[in-house]
């Protein structure tokens, strides 16, 4: 083992797991992909594999987040992805308020769901449009007002509010893809193709109340959607109409959870982008920055950089992989894979000292492009750099970690795991 670091750089790849693919001659995205950089990184490391919340557990990001961090809310509820959004992107929200995490989507005459995404070429202003129109022309039995805020691409928070009475998160996803279990969102097998009817999980006039708002937001929803403007000009260019939203990870309270320099003695500065991560880092107390577009990789290893220079520990998250996963493409996850070992780590090799500075890298969750959905297929875990062992391992992917020298581990061992072992602090 090398002398102990004088700092970390802590790197989540997101979704960047993955299983065998006929389209790569059986390969995973990351055995096919060219990865000078990450080779170099870990013939110098160590590897284990890594299952982020827990077996038979397919996560959603912001939990498996948290799990990787350390946080498993085992203890204290869990606030909802809703909420870890809605704080993201800085939206007013109080105690009682109701938010939600929502897709803007593609149903057809039917109702079925063609696109959870509508084809993901979203442009922000055409969200926004659309938004205006729903907080216009929505109307409820109770007194209820609604917010939409438009986030990156497919994605919309919604925030519900009812002056007379404390709505509750106690009650279903619309979206057929997610389940909730005490909170947590958790991707389902088996899918339905149609949105869901919001259902009460307590008894309860505001369980029933809030209920009955999810679902008239839902219906009215898509009457108002069919024949808006925005959606007869994505159909006259050729794409998919927004015609619908989605609804899941329902929250109505602020979490008061220990932050993580606290919990860990250290000081944590993180580089982040999607509205979840930056929520993330606002509840847990991170110091952050923001790390441009999804593929600004090089923009992102000089902003992680620049972390390391005031920080202990650096943080940081790399959205790429994940959508290829999600849309099934295993060459673009390939190429994804590629773009970030030589923009992002390529960068981080020519300027850290590895011989102060600890490298850990790994990922949130598995997204196999052939499930098109996060699963709970366990995940590399490479530990470089200053104070790590060096083993057998040559190449960052799922079959060599399998064998590494770290073994099987849970996304809430990591960071105790390096306070303990490389910077010596119980």
């Amino acid at each position: 083992m090398s002398p102990a670091p004088s700092k970390a750089i802590y790197v989540l790849l997101d979704g960047v797991g993955d299983l065998p693919n006929p389209s790569l001659e059986g390969l995973t995205p990351l055995e096919a992909a060219r990865t000078p950089s990450l080779d170099q990184l870990t013939s110098n490391g160590c590897l284990g594999s890594v299952v982020s919340v827990g077996k038979g557990i397919a996560p959603q990001s912001d939990i498996a987040v948290f799990n990787m961090l350390g946080y498993d809310f085992k203890d204290v509820g869990y606030p909802g992805r809703g909420v870890v959004e809605a704080l993201g992107m800085g939206i007013d929200f109080k105690n009682g308020d109701l938010v939600l995490r929502g897709n803007f989507a593609t149903i057809d005459k039917q109702g079925i769901i063609t696109d959870r995404r509508a084809g993901r070429v979203i442009e922000y202003g055409e969200a926004l449009e659309i938004c205006k129109t729903l907080e216009e022309s929505l109307k409820f039995t109770r007194n209820i007002s609604v917010t939409l805020q438009p986030s990156v691409g497919h994605r919309v928070i919604v925030k519900f509010s009812d002056p007379s009475l404390k709505l509750s998160s106690k009650v279903s996803n619309t979206d057929p893809a997610y389940d909730r279990i005490d909170g947590i969102g958790i991707a389902r097998d088996d899918k339905s193709m149609k949105i869901q009817d919001c259902i009460p999980e307590e008894e309860g006039d505001s369980e029933a109340a809030s209920a009955q708002v999810i679902n008239e937001f839902g219906r009215q929803t898509v009457q108002i959607l069919e024949n808006h403007p925005v959606n007869h000009r994505r159909l006259d260019s050729g794409l998919k109409p927004m015609n619908a939203i989605l609804l899941r990870d329902s929250g109505n309270y602020l979490p008061a959870i220990e932050p993580i320099s606290t919990r860990y003695g250290l000081e944590f500065g993180s580089v982040v982008d999607m509205p979840v991560e930056v929520g993330i880092s606002r509840i847990l107390g991170m110091h952050f920055i923001t790390g441009g577009d999804i593929d600004a990789y090089q923009e992102k290893a000089s902003k992680c950089l620049e972390q390391t220079k005031k920080y202990d520990i650096v943080y940081v998250h790399i959205k790429g992989p994940d959508e290829f996963g999600h849309d099934g493409d295993a060459h673009g996850k390939k190429v994804s894979i590629e773009q970030i070992d030589d923009l992002f780590f390529g960068t981080l090799l020519k300027n850290v000292d590895v011989s102060k500075t600890m490298l850990i890298v790994s990922g949130d969750h598995s997204t196999p492009c052939i499930r098109k959905a996060h699963t709970d297929d366990p995940i590399p875990v490479l530990f470089t750099g200053a104070g790590a062992d060096k083993d057998k391992s040559q190449r960052f992917t799922e079959k060599e970690s399998l064998q590494g020298s770290r073994g099987s581990m849970r996304g809430i061992e990591i960071l105790p795991f390096v306070r303990k072992t490389f910077f010596g602090r119980l």
